[in-house]
């Protein structure tokens, strides 16, 4: 009796072996793939990648804890493919498990999105090319909520995930550090900046004016490196190569950059990409810190950056949930020669080092003379540290301006100036040299050895020259810069496609009635007979105007096409009614040279850097953005101002809608003046006599005198 009762209370005590529901094991699953967030803006970002975007922007909002945006331009998701694009292993990558051996991309096991659906909410909008419309649908726990709805949408696919891991409390509480998060989201986006050179990334806070990461496309990777880690690293790394081609000891090649004797840091930082994925090698990165800490005294902590090319087959890359590490064939033969060709780098640089000390200790019987203290010039023009914005309070926007380099912009305008000759025409060549002989020396020495400061304010930005510090209006100086880039380029102009044909006859309509609103007596039909001859003279003369100006009209009279006329600028398209109606008013098409100088000036008023049509809200415009409760008088022109400021002192409160739109238009007009007009202005910019007394550029301070002053008190 005593055997049969312990019998029996052993099988109580054995559990039952159960089958998990469905949704418990895509739950489990999907917390193995999406560990926090950085891994699901990983996934997305490698996914936009794989889709041949040239352009990737990352929105984050408490760390990616409430919101995660990825944007690409990509090829976009088929309609028929979007049931069953977030259910688990489905896939475009491979379709047999020996692809594997072969894959290219970074996804292939369909897990990634499938997992977000099961731990966050997520929204895809996507369209394909030749599409009239794009499509919008939300999924949940790897199923459609609904079907999809056509809408509004630019070339490629926008993936939001809202509310992550708000069914796995135990995660969501200990992932409650958003700060943490957003700076390994950020530190991973810089890992893929530095590779896809090729790929213009950005990655920003919800809400926030300027992005923490924002490169552009086309640099070298050095200009990269240097672009988002920024000028203390980018002094000090090496280039370095190795490769081996013997098959019965290893077969790969390496590129990359690592850190010099001067370079000093608390640790180690190690980008390394195996066949264009980024991954971890515990066992590389402890064999080159070997290397460091025994042939630099300091034993400091190096910067690494490479890529190893590899034999596909060679490499297997399912050993890890977030594909975060591979297996290679001969790792250990490969990171041995990899180290090697670090020590050798390392011991070349030191010696040449000592011979440097040498010459100098050698040679220090001359003594460099001594700058006064007052002709030294504070700035560096390759140092952004000194520039305006690094004393601001807002950290971020701080780190980025000490990331941004505008070398990088200077390579992608120099890179992608078209190299052909423009049209041999007697009358562009007197336009031009008119150019040449009305330039003023000293504004010209100005321009192109000058430093940016930072906006004074909304027209007028700071730079240095030596040891001065000048005001120059953007305006004037755009504009006139874009008249003379229209004739350098002349008949050889990339273009910007409009994404839908305009009519020119409503465009010049739309602008006539702004310019007319307060005139009474002027009649629609009036309007519309100017409209008409207008639009049937640019269609008239539509071959001039694409063949030398790469302004694209058909016949049916709709605008296709504008020129580029500065690399990585597009023009305000609010303004394009009043560059239709100019383009008909104004030009003077029955003489050549007239015709060509007024079509330029027409273009670079359309293109010069104006205030964005909203008020900046952070100065005096802030007023404007208050809400009324009487939105009748909003419309009526005749309302008396002092009411409308009346109730919206009472009411006290702000359109934070339109104040987000305003900030990011106004914070756009800033960057792309510090990046794009400041050094195309160094480049190519020749400043006309007329402008060193119409107030373009104003002296403010100098040093000299700064100094005396300062002596006194």
């Amino acid at each position: 009796m005593e055997v049969s009762e312990i019998l029996e209370g052993s099988e109580k005590i054995i559990p039952k072996i159960r089958r998990l529901d469905q949704s418990v094991v895509n739950r489990i699953a999907a917390g193995e793939v999406v560990q926090r967030p950085v891994s699901a803006v990983k996934e997305l970002v490698e996914n936009s990648l794989d889709a041949g975007s040239t352009s990737i922007s990352v929105v984050v909002k408490d760390g990616g804890m409430k919101l995660i945006q990825v944007t690409d331009n990509g090829h976009g998701i088929r309609f028929d493919d979007l049931p069953i694009l977030c259910e688990r292993h489905t896939t475009s990558k491979l379709s047999t498990y020996e692809d594997l051996q072969t894959v290219k991309s970074m996804g292939f096991r369909g897990e990634a999105l499938a997992s977000m659906t099961y731990v966050g909410h997520v929204t895809v909008t996507t369209i394909t090319e030749g599409r009239l419309h794009g499509y919008r649908v939300s999924y949940r726990d790897g199923v459609m909520e609904h079907d999809p709805k056509p809408c509004a949408a630019v070339k490629g696919t926008q993936i939001t995930v809202e509310n992550l891991f708000y069914n796995m409390l135990a995660r969501k509480k200990s992932l409650q550090n958003s700060n943490d998060d957003y700076t390994k989201i950020v530190d991973l986006i810089s890992r893929f900046a530095i590779h896809n050179i090729h790929v213009s990334f950005s990655c920003r806070k919800h809400g926030a004016n300027r992005a923490d990461v924002h490169t552009i496309a086309a640099c070298t990777k050095f200009d990269s490196i240097r672009s988002v880690f920024g000028v203390s690293v980018s002094h000090d790394i090496l280039e370095i190569t190795a490769s081996d081609d013997n098959p019965d000891r290893s077969v790969f090649k390496l590129n990359g950059f690592v850190s010099n004797a001067n370079y000093i840091a608390k640790k180690t930082t190690m980008v390394l990409f195996i066949n264009d994925r980024l991954v971890e090698c515990t066992a590389l990165k402890r064999a080159i810190e070997v290397v460091y800490s025994a042939t630099l005294p300091k034993a400091s902590k190096p910067f690494i950056y490479m890529t190893i090319q590899l034999p596909h087959e060679h490499v297997d890359v399912n050993i890890h949930p977030t594909k975060r590490e591979v297996s290679f064939l001969n790792q250990e033969n490969i990171i041995s020669t990899i180290q090697n060709a670090v020590e050798t780098k390392l011991m070349n640089s030191n010696s040449i080092l000592s011979k440097e000390i040498a010459v100098n200790s050698q040679s220090s019987g001359q003594k460099t003379p001594k700058v006064p203290v007052n002709k030294m010039v504070r700035t560096d023009s390759k140092d952004p540290a000194g520039r305006l914005h690094s004393y601001w309070q807002d950290k971020h926007a701080s780190q980025d301006d000490k990331r941004s380099e505008l070398s990088c912009v200077r390579v992608a305008v120099r890179q992608r100036r078209n190299p052909k000759k423009s049209a041999d025409l007697t009358s562009l060549h007197e336009l031009l040299n008119e150019i040449d002989q009305n330039t003023h020396s000293s504004l010209l020495d100005i321009v192109k050895n000058c430093t940016y400061v930072g906006m004074a304010d909304d027209i007028f930005a700071l730079i240095q020259h030596d040891t001065r510090l000048y005001l120059v209006n953007v305006v004037n100086v755009s504009e006139e810069l874009m008249y003379q880039q229209v004739l350098r380029r002349f008949a050889h102009f990339n273009a910007i496609q409009l994404s839908d044909p305009a009519p020119i006859h409503e465009l010049i309509m739309m602008a006539l009635s702004e310019e007319n609103a307060e005139c009474e007596d002027v009649e629609s039909e009036d309007f519309n007979k100017i409209a008409e001859m207008n639009t049937e003279l640019l269609k008239q003369k539509a071959e001039l105007l694409q063949e030398y100006f790469g302004i694209d009209i058909d016949q049916k009279g709709f605008l296709l096409k504008l020129p580029v006329i500065l690399d990585q600028y597009t023009p305000n398209m609010d303004r394009v009614p009043e560059f239709m109606l100019t383009l008909g008013n104004d030009v003077e098409w029955d003489d050549e040279k007239k015709c060509f100088q007024t079509i330029s000036a027409a273009i670079g008023n359309f293109y010069a850097m104006q205030p964005p049509i909203l008020p900046n809200p952070s100065g005096d415009g802030a007023q404007f953005y208050k809400n009324t409760e009487a939105p009748d008088n909003r419309q009526n022109k005749d309302t008396d101002a002092n009411m409308i400021d009346d109730i919206s002192e009472k009411n006290g409160t702000t359109d934070q809608k339109m104040v987000s739109e305003a900030e990011t238009e106004w914070a756009q007009r800033e960057w792309t003046i510090q990046h794009v007009l400041i050094p195309s202005m160094r480049l190519f910019f020749k400043p006309p006599i007329f402008m060193a007394g119409n107030g373009t550029f104003v002296q403010v301070a100098s040093l000299e005198k700064l100094y005396k002053i300062f002596e006194r008190c």
